[in-house]
């Protein structure tokens, strides 16, 4: 399949898809409540990790049924013994609220099947299987509605209590055959339908292809429009993106996002032989986690596991009481915050922000209690400290502004929130700014900052995509400039959103003039293949430092295969290796050029491919409609003598994979003029580029040969 060929299935087939885009307005609400309650709630609380007189140490405890190894029939006796007579769904709303969390998330079905509601589908569910006879989401659905907490949903994908949910694999990310899939459906119908409205619908493991993601996207969206979904729906359906377990990014994500938290690292359901430690340093913990991620524009969703009983562990209570006395006293700079609009990071802590304020969230004391924010602009109307009568002292002049930490604050004791107000807003320095002087400036994805969420198939196979890359261009003198973008056959076809100072234009890359590559064939050298794999991968990401590799060592460590040289394979020929699920092969080829030039590769890659050369990933994606094969042509900025190129080949689904390195391709780049444009000495010039209507909020740009290039006149 040519390259012409492959765009143009994978366009017909996305465009058969297509995304909806969710209402602004109920997304914001969800963007601004930043902290919620979750609740791992089932038959495994009974067992509290324990399975005949054992600790099941090995896995997460609500998972308890897999990984002890508990035949279903013995499952089936545990939920009999259901019995959560402490269950009281309107003393968890009232938790929640005193805790400052703005809706609760609870288990309506974990992988076991067990349904913590009244289903028609199935009798393994709380109201027909114990003599609890109660449905506790309908309870809890009420409480919330009386409490004035949103009510939110988590459904587990996998069924293992399901005919066609086994059999059982280590990733969770098992295969959903069509007939569980409609079963799925049928019982997200009655939770849209039976128990009010659903702020968000918390999808979590197996696996479906695009189309059976987006037909139960499409079912909730049209039973409840302004229910949120997780990302963990998959196949890039779902309306918020939802983080690892407990992970929180260091990067920037450019869609609205989540990141699910528990107590503790080992499990989210309860477990009786949990070893908590002290109250004051989880409290500690856990107010860093919230403010870390509410400081990055997140939601924190922080979960509690309840006893068999229904009981909350006095532990995870007396935490979530102590976190919501300070939330109380500084709720402003939590609900409905903007990010931190610095891109440092402070030793100090962390900050949210609104138009006219910046909130300062001391987590440590500052070195000598100073805070220093340079190049911070805008005048200020008020420096104070959060419930205290402190007001911190402030210099400001043309390098920013500096802010005295009263020596009175304990913040050892408590964090401190220092907030200052501005009469008409503020400024703080740009992102990646990069200095216009001389001829040109090229702007493209190797100086770009980029904005982040996660693309995939399933939770096994996602991986962090770029969805925006950006720029700031400070002329060095006033001048006009003349602007032109550059793309390869890789690129043609797409459309971007052009963003320069404020004004986005929709561009096609398509037309454009021809030009070939200022590039030797004969100058380059082709050194042989050498392979190195297999083994188990896991999710996404390239394994280890991909700069200065050693053909002569294991590869990516000392426990791994070392790298074969291949002989018998050349550049242009496609090889067809067999591959486990979810494992990696390499590529490596150095390639020796006798001047510094521009050189594009064709490659055939399976189910995903990353792409480096001399230590610097080029290109990274997956497969997200699962065709034969892909065809990518990457360009590569050889460097005047050896370069590195390692090409890593992921396989999440199929047994074998097609891998190719083609050099004998067509040398040509297009160029596309655009508007000139006059830019003025000392002022910034924002410049970003995204995809125009892509697929979904988390598609990864895909544009790794683009350049806009800026051209005195």
């Amino acid at each position: 399949m040519n390259q012409k060929h492959f765009l143009a299935l994978i366009l017909i087939f996305v465009n058969s898809l297509s995304y909806g885009q969710h209402d602004p307005k109920a997304l914001k609400e969800w963007q601004d409540q930043k902290y919620s309650m979750f609740i791992h709630f089932g038959v495994y609380s009974v067992l509290g990790g324990v399975w005949n007189g054992k600790p099941a140490t090995r896995n997460v405890s609500e998972q308890i049924q897999a990984h002890a190894g508990i035949y279903s029939d013995d499952y089936e006796q545990v939920a009999k013994s259901f019995n959560p007579e402490n269950w009281n769904a309107d003393s968890i709303v009232s938790l929640a609220k005193n805790a400052g969390m703005r809706s609760i998330v609870i288990t309506s079905k974990h992988h076991d099947g067990f349904c913590m509601f009244k289903t028609n589908t199935t009798d393994f569910n709380i109201v027909d299987a114990t003599s609890y006879k109660r449905d506790v989401l309908k309870e809890l659905s009420e409480a919330c509605k009386r409490g004035g907490l949103k009510f939110g949903l988590y459904f587990s994908l996998i069924d293992w209590h399901f005919p066609q949910g086994s059999p059982i694999s280590s990733s969770n990310s098992d295969y959903i055959t069509p007939e569980h899939v409609e079963y799925n459906k049928k019982q997200i119908a009655e939770l849209l339908s039976n128990y009010g409205p659903v702020s968000e619908l918390w999808f979590d493991m197996g696996s479906q292809n695009a189309n059976e993601s987006k037909d139960l996207r499409d079912l909730v969206h049209k039973l409840q429009p302004d229910c949120m979904i997780g990302s963990r729906i998959g196949n890039d359906m779902g309306d918020f993106n939802v983080m690892g377990d407990n992970q929180e990014p260091d990067y920037i994500i450019g869609v609205p996002w989540q990141s699910p938290a528990s107590f503790f690292d080992e499990t989210w359901g309860y477990r009786s032989f949990q070893k908590r430690g002290k109250e004051e340093d989880k409290i500690h913990e856990k107010l860093t986690s919230l403010i870390r991620v509410a400081s990055r524009g997140g939601n924190f969703l922080l979960n509690i596991g309840p006893k068999g009983d229904g009981s909350v562990v006095d532990f995870e209570k007396d935490v979530l009481l102590a976190m919501g006395k300070w939330i109380a006293k500084n709720k402003e700079a939590i609900y409905g915050t903007r990010p931190d609009p610095f891109h440092i990071s402070f030793k100090w802590g962390s900050l949210t922000s609104r138009p006219n304020k910046l909130y300062l969230h001391l987590l440590s004391s500052p070195e000598n209690d100073l805070i220093t924010l340079t190049g911070l602009t805008g005048k200020i109307k008020s420096v104070v400290v959060l419930g205290e009568k402190d007001k911190p002292k402030f210099i400001q002049n043309a390098a920013g502004v500096n802010i005295s930490v009263p020596s009175t604050l304990d913040i050892a004791k408590e964090f401190k929130v220092i907030v200052i107000e501005f009469v008409d807003g503020y400024k703080v320095p740009p992102a990646n700014i990069m200095e216009l002087k001389g001829n040109s400036l090229e702007l493209n994805g190797h100086n770009a900052f980029k904005h982040y969420s996660s693309s995939g198939i399933d939770y096994s196979n996602r991986y962090q995509s770029t969805v925006m890359e950006s720029w700031t261009i400070s002329p060095a003198a006033s001048e006009s400039v003349s602007p032109a973008l550059y793309f390869t056959d890789n690129e043609k076809g797409k459309s971007i959103d052009l963003e320069i100072n404020g004004k986005v234009i929709a561009i096609s890359l398509n037309g454009g003039n021809a030009l070939p590559l200022a590039n030797n064939f004969a100058t380059i050298s082709w050194g042989p293949l050498y392979q190195s794999g297999y083994y188990y991968s896991g999710p996404g990401g390239v394994h280890g430092n991909l700069k200065d590799v050693d053909v002569s060592k294991p590869w990516p460590g000392n426990d791994n295969k070392p790298w074969e040289i291949r002989s018998s394979w050349k550049n242009n020929e496609t090889y067809t290796v067999a591959m486990d699920r979810n494992s990696a092969t390499y590529l490596l080829q150095e390639i020796t050029s006798e001047i510094d030039q521009p050189y594009l590769v064709g490659l055939t890659s399976g189910d995903a491919v990353t792409v480096s050369l001399n230590g610097q990933i080029l290109a990274e994606h997956n497969n997200p409609f699962k065709v034969k094969e892909m065809k990518d042509l990457i360009l590569l900025h050889l460097k005047k003598g050896k370069n590195q190129l390692i090409v890593k080949y992921y396989n999440g689904f199929k047994k074998s994979s097609n891998i190719s390195i083609d050099t004998n391709v067509k040398q040509v780049w297009y160029k596309k003029e655009l508007k000139p444009l006059v830019m003025e000495k000392n002022k910034y010039y924002p410049v970003s580029w995204k995809l125009h209507d892509p697929f979904s909020p988390h598609t990864t740009l895909g544009l790794p040969n683009l350049s806009l290039v800026l051209t005195e006149k």
